[in-house]
């Protein structure tokens, strides 16, 4: 994560304001910061998205190929996660703190969508132990500003939803090989339903009290965070402790209860964005770059 330098003056101050609920931007312990999604922001991909929280910039596309299923799961197909920070985002990034990071990030993910039913992964089968739809799901860090872990998993969902997927028939001649065609109408696809996709969110103790959506300066103030996943309804699916600090009991009981509670509104707001920018069609205006 990118580090912020803070006086101890600075950090009484941000520490004290969070134990009144009342943080540095004015916001309190349980607000998210105003979040811009876009989605289809990237031409040659299935889907894509953009998401924008306070500082931190996130792009993610998913592409799907033909692939093999696997061994273990041959009636299903799969997701890939790769996690690309960009050196321009922070100056942490460059050599080999990226990596690290983007292997975190990347482990998180895959832990989050191994849970059963995330995504509907029958759906991306097209022949048993034969063929099936891998989805490559690229994440690209823009701008680091605090709060990475929740925005890239809004922006994963969002792309995820944003993805279409093309129809295939399995014809079959007399010899009995059998050879895949894909409908080239854009509008015959499949659509992947989000619907239990969980969103992350993290919430940081500082001093006595947790809030969600830290920015830099607050992450530097707290020792430890608890990421949670939470699906629209509320449930809890994974759980993970960053930063160096300890967390009691108590306190984990209190930041899953807010999670959830928090994670669930969460939700309802971004599927609201989603539906009308899937309401707008191809009159939308896009104002995001690479439009």
């Amino acid at each position: 994560m990118a580090a912020v330098v803070l006086s101890e003056a600075e950090k009484v101050y941000i520490v004290h304001g969070v134990q009144e609920d009342l943080r540095v931007d004015g916001r309190g312990c349980e607000d998210y910061r105003c979040a811009e999604v876009e989605t289809d922001v990237v031409s040659n991909t299935s889907g894509s998205a953009r998401v924008k929280l306070g500082h931190t910039d996130i792009l993610v596309g998913v592409k799907a190929e033909m692939g093999t299923p696997k061994l273990e799961r041959p009636d299903e197909g799969y997701l890939e996660f790769f996690v690309d920070c960009s050196a321009n985002a922070t100056p942490e990034f460059e050599g080999r703190g990226g990596e690290e990071l983007g292997t975190e990030i990347a482990s998180t993910l895959y832990r989050i969508f191994s849970s059963e039913g995330t995504v509907d992964l029958k759906s991306l089968c097209i022949n048993p132990r034969e063929h099936c739809w891998v989805l490559y799901v690229d994440v690209l860090l823009l701008e680091c500003g605090g709060n990475l872990f929740d925005a890239i998993s809004i922006a994963v969902k969002a792309a995820l939803f944003n993805t279409r997927i093309p129809k295939v028939r399995v014809l079959e001649d007399e010899e009995g090989s059998k050879e895949i065609e894909l409908s080239d109408d854009p509008y015959d696809c499949i659509r992947l339903s989000v619907d239990d996709v969980p969103c992350i969110v993290t919430l940081s103790k500082i001093g006595y009290r947790h809030v969600v959506d830290a920015t830099l300066q607050e992450e530097a103030c707290s020792l430890a965070s608890l990421l949670i996943s939470v699906t629209s309804k509320g449930a809890l699916t994974c759980m993970k402790k960053i930063g160096k600090g300890s967390l009691d009991p108590e306190s984990i009981f209190e930041m899953m209860e807010t999670g959830k509670r928090v994670g669930k509104s969460l939700h309802t707001s971004l599927q609201k964005v989603l539906d009308e920018e899937e309401s707008l069609g191809t009159t939308r205006q896009k104002v995001g770059f690479l439009g």
